[in-house]
């Protein structure tokens, strides 16, 4: 299954990184939080990906393309005019970078990987949120809803607008979380083709045009996951993931455990 991760916003509300860097390339330990990202999605042996690349999208291909060549050790025999590489430590990622326009909304970013992607069913993420959800369990729990979209409902800060959920389904999203529930969509969704048919030019939007209009045909599932999640929205955010990634207690690092094999 391929991995489709929304990473060319301008993240205005994290300026104070996002001036010089795309916000997927903000570093947590030492490594960009898309790294993170998608260490967790090759834990569950997902390792192809689709990056939507925008703002400063350059230097997320420049990224992966050192991850590539500098890996490892090198011999430059300047007189022969050749290099030598050994002990090349890399990752089993298929990663693809798509620019999809520096003002293009989410929807419309999505859109212009359709091509790529394919007729089949996908995985869908954002280049800026960190999670331990269970991939495997959120794949099995969108093939027997049977909708046409599923995402991982979390709970967050307040600050987020809402999803109301009867049972397993959306029926509305809300400016703010309601009362009791707090559920809001957290990314880590998994999407059929047909998505696409709600994704109309670049300004659309994922989340206010698409999945609205899902939710009110009763085609959108939620997949309620009650452990770790955290965006990284602001300078906040971005010192509390480092914080815990510092103390050795950051949840959503599954892949330093037991290796977990991906069902058939």
């Amino acid at each position: 299954m391929k991995v489709a991760i929304l990473a060319g916003g301008l993240g205005t509300r994290l300026q104070e990184e996002t001036v010089v860097r795309p916000k997927p390339m903000v570093e947590i330990g030492g490594r960009p939080i898309l790294w993170h990202i998608m260490k967790h999605f090759s834990h569950y042996e997902f390792n192809d990906f689709y990056i939507a690349a925008g703002h400063l999208g350059n230097q997320i291909k420049q990224y992966f393309l050192d991850c590539l060549y500098l890996s490892g050790h090198i011999t430059i025999d300047f007189k022969a005019k050749s290099v030598e590489r050994d002990h090349i430590d890399a990752e089993q990622w298929l990663v693809n970078v798509i620019d999809t326009g520096p003002q293009t909304n989410t929807g419309g970013r999505l859109k212009r990987l359709r091509s790529r992607l394919g007729d089949e069913p996908f995985l869908l993420t954002y280049g800026d949120g960190v999670s331990n959800v269970n991939l495997l369990e959120l794949v099995d729990f969108h093939q027997r809803s049977g909708r046409m979209v599923t995402v991982t409902a979390v709970r967050p800060p307040a600050r987020f607008g809402g999803l109301q959920l009867n049972g397993d389904i959306v029926e509305n999203f809300t400016e703010k979380p309601v009362i009791g529930e707090g559920w809001i969509n957290g990314g880590y969704m998994v999407c059929e083709p047909s998505l696409f048919d709600f994704l109309t030019n670049d300004g659309t939007s994922l989340e206010h045009h698409a999945l609205e209009a899902i939710a009110d045909a009763g085609q959108l599932a939620a997949f309620r996951h009650d452990g770790f999640w955290q965006c990284m929205d602001t300078l906040r955010d971005k010192t509390y993931l480092q914080n815990l990634w510092d103390s050795e207690q950051a949840p959503w690092n599954v892949w330093s455990g037991e290796s977990m094999t991906r069902k058939d």
